[in-house]
């Protein structure tokens, strides 16, 4: 059975570097406080890598 990562966007992406903000974009968060559910997978892991100080992550 895969892992499901529950991210949920904490922090906001303004005054943050171009790349936090495409990253945060392509893990599909919106906006504050927004969560999404995604398979557990290294590109997944590589992306919650790179924005980890403005999510926060739960495994389901």
């Amino acid at each position: 059975m895969e892992k499901v990562l529950k991210i949920t966007q904490l922090k906001s992406t303004i005054d943050r570097p171009e790349k936090q903000k495409r990253t945060i974009e392509a893990l599909g968060l919106r906006r504050l406080h927004h969560s999404v559910e995604k398979k557990d997978t290294p590109q997944i892991r590589g992306m919650i890598e790179v924005v980890r100080h403005l999510i926060k992550v739960e495994v389901k």
